[in-house]
C-alpha cells in the first residue's frame, strides 16, 4: 500500500468528524451549562441579593443580584422575549450540530449552547414564574454590568464563531492541514508534466 493510501485509510470519514465534533460541542456545553448553575447554587445558597463580597479589591468582586433582562442585564422589560429567543437559539445550535465538521465551529457553538442552555433554565425554574424567572448574576467588575459564567460562554462563543465568518472557515468542512511534502510532490508532477520545449 502506497503512503498516499495509507493517509487516505487513516483519514476519519465525514460521519466520523461529525460524531467527533458533536461529542465536543456537547462536552462544552455541559461543562459550561455545569459550572453555571454550579456556581448560581452557591451564591444563591451564600450571597444575599445585594451583599458584596470582594475577590479582588477594587478590580473584581461577587454581587448577588437577580436579573430580568437579556445578558448583562439588558432589556429587562422583555423578560418572556429573551426566554423565547433563548429556546430558539438552542433548538437552532442541537439542529446545526449535525453539520458541523470543524472542530473550531463546535467549540464556538458549544460555548453558546452551554450558556443558553445556564440562563435559559433560571428563565424556565426560578422566580417570578415559568418563562419570566429572573437570571442570577454575581460576577462584578468596575464600569460594567453584573454577569454570570453563562453570559461568558455566550459571548466568547459569538466572538470565536465571528472569527470564524472573518477567516471564511465553513463549518462542515475539516480543517485538515495539507499533509507535508504535497506541496513539493505537486511541484514535481506539474514539472514532469510539462511539455518539452520545441526548438525547431
Amino acid at each position: 500500500m502506497s503512503h498516499q493510501a495509507r493517509e487516505a485509510a487513516a483519514a476519519p470519514t465525514p460521519s466520523g468528524r461529525g460524531r467527533r465534533c458533536l461529542i465536543l460541542s456537547l462536552v462544552i456545553a455541559a461543562l459550561i451549562y455545569a459550572a453555571d448553575q454550579l456556581t448560581k447554587l452557591w451564591v444563591v445558597a451564600e450571597l444575599p441579593v445585594g451583599q458584596q463580597f470582594p475577590v479582588i479589591p477594587g478590580l473584581l468582586w461577587w454581587q448577588h443580584i437577580r436579573n430580568s433582562g437579556a445578558a448583562f442585564s439588558l432589556g429587562s422589560d422583555f423578560t418572556w422575549v429573551f426566554t423565547v429567543v433563548m429556546a430558539a437559539v438552542v433548538v437552532f445550535i442541537a439542529a446545526t450540530l449535525r453539520k458541523v465538521r470543524h472542530p473550531v465551529w463546535a467549540v464556538g457553538l458549544g460555548l453558546v449552547l452551554g450558556g443558553a442552555c445556564g440562563n435559559l433554565t433560571d428563565r424556565l425554574l426560578r422566580e417570578p414564574g415559568l418563562g419570566q424567572g429572573h437570571v442570577v448574576d454575581f460576577i462584578a467588575v468596575p464600569n460594567f454590568a453584573i454577569f454570570n459564567l453563562a453570559d461568558c460562554g455566550v459571548v466568547v462563543g459569538i466572538a470565536v464563531i465571528m472569527v470564524l465568518i472573518l477567516g471564511d472557515r465553513d463549518m462542515t468542512r475539516p480543517a485538515i492541514p495539507r499533509p507535508a511534502g504535497t506541496a513539493d510532490q505537486d511541484s514535481s508532477e506539474s514539472q514532469t508534466e510539462r511539455p518539452a520545449p520545441d526548438h525547431d
